[in-house]
């Protein structure tokens, strides 16, 4: 497929406003297309170029795709920039630019998915002392040789928003409609491998070929994910449940085969070299071929650390050894996913529970500073898991989890069949796609910033401002995380790519008609920072409504 039909598609899809009618536009295109370009087209209408499990990053920021548009065009940087600023997007900027290219001579024959797909992995795999130089000819190459309406859409592709409102329910209907197989079908296939180009192959060799679809060992999965409840709504719905600490560490998944051992991070990154002493303690802890969930917490003398004394270690790059005796890591399994090559995730919480007791050599562990299976109440009684909620706080974590003991588990869904119960100061997890510059002494940093939660569509909705609870160290650290994923400023207040997530407390939730979504959050406050989930974790629009309602 050429990319120029691509992007008129795209152009379809943004002048489309109806979730139904989306679905029928990009149904309707995915048949025709051949085995290379269905992948690629699936990904890129997504906003994604790579799979959601692979470990490839374009790794470009906006300041070397305003860099590349400017070359091309024949245009200072700062027109550029100027042009992004006065509309607020970036893609139609450079759609605007390229209209005027002056680099024509670099044009030779129209790009294709394929064209695309290629130049991605070869920015993605460019490293080293020379990488800028090699990128920034990899994207002049490309934007030269783009149309003003492609150069539209690369530029989104690149930055990592498309805007034009493929979320991943649309995807998975589109994909069910082309080729006659249940929606069903292809969400399972999809939570099984992780990622839907692939998945649309297999549905166009029928549902039955979706029904055997099965995890891969080394291709991380995304987490299950718990929602807020309380004990006596759970206790309603299944009269007995699992519960267990609530942890206030980083979520991690081990993949283990054949002695080789690999370790990923909630955001599905690999962080092996980070944290090589839990590598070597969980190899240890079983031989079998395995992947497994679970949560790392710091400790001392016995006790659990913030969460931020994690993240130092997951963040590390250097000096590795001097960390491991300056940080002591702990592991805490409270799930299994695959073993030996058999896929668990549709058996029920309560013998997935089992299989990891047997699977793991130290087994279950009443005696919650040891051993590495997290320890677990099974009851029905409420007085019973108050009791285990008061000891969680008293031994320094956050709360407990609350588990349905029938549950499959289900990559990437946040339902009711977890849930989380923490003290009654609410929090929220949010992206930043805003920040607005301070004053005085800090004039020089960003001092307030623009949180938005996700649309059903996956694109992201404003809900809040935050400027309090910040320290000096909390706000440059913010300045530093942002400074290079400026997308635009307008006066004082700069729009950045929504990469960035960061937890919240407030007092409820309200009605509002200065967000877009209609709810705004009161007396917001920074908590901290959450640099290990995706902006596809945060809290929905949907869920918003849900908390509202709730109180």
């Amino acid at each position: 497929m050429d990319f120029l039909e691509f992007s008129h598609i795209c152009e379809a899809l943004e002048g489309t406003a109806g979730r139904l009618d989306m679905t029928v536009v990009v149904r309707d295109a995915l048949s025709p297309l051949d085995e290379a370009d269905l992948p690629l087209f699936i990904r890129y209408l997504m906003g994604r170029p790579f799979p959601d499990w692979s470990q490839e990053k374009i790794g470009v920021g906006p300041n070397s795709v305003y860099d590349a548009v400017a070359y091309v065009a024949g245009r200072d940087r700062r027109a550029v920039v100027s042009a992004v600023n006065r509309s607020g997007d970036p893609g139609k900027s450079v759609e605007t630019m390229l209209g005027k290219k002056e680099q024509m001579s670099f044009f030779s024959e129209s790009l294709t998915l394929a064209d695309i797909g290629r130049d991605f992995t070869l920015l993605a795999a460019t490293g080293g002392n020379k990488s800028q130089k090699e990128k920034d000819r990899i994207l002049r190459r490309l934007f030269a040789n783009a149309s003003p309406l492609e150069g539209r859409y690369l530029a989104r592709l690149l930055l990592g928003e498309l805007r034009i409102g493929i979320g991943e329910g649309t995807m998975r209907d589109a994909i069910a409609g082309a080729f006659a197989v249940s929606p069903a079908a292809v969400e399972h296939a999809y939570q099984v491998s992780n990622d839907l180009g692939e998945v649309a192959l297999i549905a166009r060799k029928g549902e039955a070929a979706l029904n055997v679809v099965h995890i891969e060992p080394f291709r991380p999965l995304k987490m299950m994910l718990a929602k807020q409840g309380t004990v006596t709504e759970m206790l309603s719905e299944t009269g007995v449940v699992a519960a267990e600490y609530k942890y206030d560490g980083t979520r991690f998944q081990f993949h283990k085969v054949d002695g080789i051992c690999r370790m990923y991070s909630r955001r599905l990154e690999e962080v092996t070299h980070a944290i090589p002493d839990v590598v070597a303690m969980l190899n240890a802890a079983t031989s079998h071929d395995v992947i497994l969930d679970g949560e790392v917490i710091a400790v001392r003398d016995g006790r659990p650390l913030p969460f931020q004394y994690v993240l130092r270690r997951f963040r590390r790059k250097h000096d590795i050894a001097s960390h491991i005796e300056e940080i002591t890591l702990k592991p805490n399994l409270f799930d299994i996913l695959w073993i030996d090559g058999e896929t668990l995730i549709d058996l029920p919480f309560a013998e997935r529970r089992q299989r990891l007791e047997a699977a793991v050599s130290n087994g279950l562990i009443n005696d919650a500073s040891d051993g590495y299976v997290a320890p677990q109440l099974m009851s029905g009684d409420e007085e019973e898991i108050d009791a285990l909620y008061r000891n969680a706080l008293d031994d320094g974590h956050e709360g407990i989890m609350i588990k349905d003991p029938r549950s499959p588990y289900t990559p990437g869904v946040r339902g009711k069949l977890w849930v989380k119960i923490k003290p009654a100061v609410d929090t929220i997890d949010l992206v930043v796609t805003g920040a607005e510059w301070g004053e005085g002494k800090r004039a020089h940093i960003f001092g307030s910033f623009l949180l938005s939660c996700l649309g059903e569509d996956g694109s992201f909705i404003p809900l809040s401002k935050v400027a309090t609870g910040f320290s000096d160290e909390a706000l440059q650290e913010m300045y530093a995380v942002l400074s290079d994923l400026v997308l635009s400023e307008e006066g004082k207040m700069v729009h950045v790519e929504p990469k960035i997530v960061v937890e919240v407390g407030y007092a409820e939730v309200q009605k509002s008609p200065s967000y877009a979504g209609g709810f705004a959050l009161r007396f917001p406050r920074f908590i901290r920072l959450r640099d290990d989930k995706s902006p596809d974790e945060i809290e929905s629009l949907r869920m918003i409504e849900e908390r509202f309602a709730a109180q």
